[in-house]
């Protein structure tokens, strides 16, 4: 007996990810898997269909699913691929399900079981299936590299015969695990850095990382880690705070965001009027419309002197980081149900309680819905 597990080529736009890598084959092998990828599923990070040993390589993604018990991709799947899977199998991958209104209703009519990788509780037994975070820190490293190829100045403190120049100032608004990662990164390449968050137990963290942490006087810890949203008071009272801190930076990184809604503005329009010539913001948050109010989403733009860069799915930019990172989240999730050969879904397990997001035609909304399904 063995479980037949399916790997679908992305084809979203501007996704370089794939749900499995060579690493992982014997692994999922040992556990009972039998594996099946679609053709050319890898191509994006640039490895052989023969560096996945024994995996089956199908050109056909509809007769692929059909006979699949678990199918795993990064982006939610095209509505005809959730059509041809058998009901009662499993589909894992980031789904949304706010903005994926009839993927649901398709899911739930074919009575699939889903595991949503963006809901992966945060406690510490789930930290090594936490897809958000392994991402997010990816993001968070390559915006800097991003801010660094618009800038007209070095990062570092520069000493030479013609004299000294540098170190830049940089800015992290919003300290999640993308916002610790860009501290760490633009602070080993010796720029003076700052970090802001309207969460204070933050505070430790970005000094850990070699930051000065910008005190606005406001606290606004929402529920699941995540900021609540500012009153009018409170957000005058942190523009007027931060407002000097925006316009002394050469680099602003920016990447507070709340799953399933608007990115709050943290950047106004006259801040970034006076802002420093030459001076570079990295929105992360343009999925959710940037945390910036000129951001333009998937666009590059100059305002006056001041370049926004607004990157999408920056993850995807490091391809193959990323997806081993994300292929291993996916495999931490499957090996809690994927044992002797046979999928068996605990639903007692807080992890896969709260990821579910549907299964046997209903919805998961909370973990005692899905500990009752």
């Amino acid at each position: 007996m063995y479980v037949n597990v399916a790997v679908l080529k992305e084809k979203q736009p501007n996704e370089g990810r794939v749900a499995l890598v060579p690493s992982l084959v014997p692994k999922l092998t040992k556990l009972g898997a039998r594996l099946h990828m679609e053709t050319g599923a890898a191509d994006a990070i640039r490895v052989p269909a023969a560096a996945y040993g024994d995996v089956v390589f199908m050109d056909d993604r509809t007769a692929m699913v059909a006979d699949a018990d678990v199918v795993l991709c990064v982006q939610p799947p095209a509505l005809a691929v959730v059509d041809a899977m058998k009901p009662g199998s499993i589909l894992i991958c980031f789904v949304y399900a706010a903005n994926e209104p009839e993927l649901v209703k398709r899911m739930l009519a074919r009575g699939i079981t889903c595991f949503a990788m963006e809901r992966i509780p945060r406690i510490s037994r789930a930290q090594a299936m936490d897809a958000l975070s392994s991402q997010s820190a990816l993001a968070g490293y390559y915006a800097v590299a991003l801010g660094m190829t618009h800038m007209t100045r070095v990062l570092p403190k520069i000493t030479s015969a013609a004299g000294v120049i540098g170190p830049a100032k940089a800015l992290v608004m919003g300290l999640g695990v993308a916002g610790l990662e860009a501290v760490a990164t633009v602070h080993r390449l010796g720029a003076v850095v700052e970090g802001y968050d309207v969460r204070p137990e933050t505070r430790e963290q970005a000094l850990s990382l070699g930051a000065t942490f910008v005190d606005t006087g406001v606290d606004a810890t929402g529920k699941g880690g995540y900021a609540r949203a500012l009153t009018a008071e409170e957000k005058t009272k942190v523009d007027a705070a931060l407002t000097k801190h925006i316009q002394a930076s050469d680099l602003i990184v920016t990447t507070a965001a709340i799953p399933g809604k608007a990115s709050p503005k943290l950047i106004s329009k006259a801040q970034v009027a006076g802002m420093k010539s030459g001076a570079v913001i990295v929105d992360l948050s343009a999925e959710g419309g940037g945390n910036c109010e000129m951001t333009q989403p998937g666009e590059t733009i100059r305002v006056g002197d001041v370049t926004i860069v607004a990157p999408l799915n920056v993850p995807s930019l490091l391809g193959t980081d990323a997806s081993e990172l994300y292929a291993k989240n996916q495999f931490n999730l499957l090996a809690l149900m994927l044992k002797d050969n046979v999928i068996t879904i605990d639903w007692s397990d807080e992890i896969l309680a709260k990821t579910a997001l549907t299964h046997d035609g209903k919805l998961c909304d909370t973990p005692k819905q899905a500990k009752a399904a």
